[in-house]
């Protein structure tokens, strides 16, 4: 296992926002494509689809606010499952910076928050 992560190697950025040169490898970590974004404008550089929320998981939650706690706890849980690619995002953390994209509008009460905070441990 990679050793502690810098905060600020990584960043999360809505998949609606211009990519920026100091986004690093950008990584798209929600299982739906993005609504309304091309393949082109996302400028990603991989998609891991198996580390977003269970598709019963993300329905339930429908980011309601009020659910935040127990989806976090939820969330955790199922990532215990996805070690390989935890592991893969913190190697490349490692190395420099790592921006987790997501769609969601709340940029509080997302899962790209909770991976995150997972990483950083």
């Amino acid at each position: 296992m990679a050793g502690k992560i810098a905060a600020d190697r990584i960043r999360l950025k809505r998949a609606y926002e211009p990519p920026s040169a100091d986004d690093g490898i950008r990584i798209l970590v929600d299982r739906l494509w993005p609504r309304g974004v091309s393949k082109a404008d996302a400028k990603l550089d991989q998609w891991i689809k198996e580390i977003a929320p269970s598709t019963e998981l993300r329905k339930w939650f429908g980011h309601d606010p009020a659910k935040w706690q127990e989806f976090r706890r939820r969330y955790i849980a199922e990532l215990e499952t996805h070690r390989e690619q935890l592991e893969h995002l913190r190697e490349l953390a490692t190395t420099g910076v790592v921006t987790l994209v997501y769609s969601a509008r709340d940029e509080t009460h997302n899962d790209a928050v909770v991976l995150r905070e997972v990483l950083l441990g």
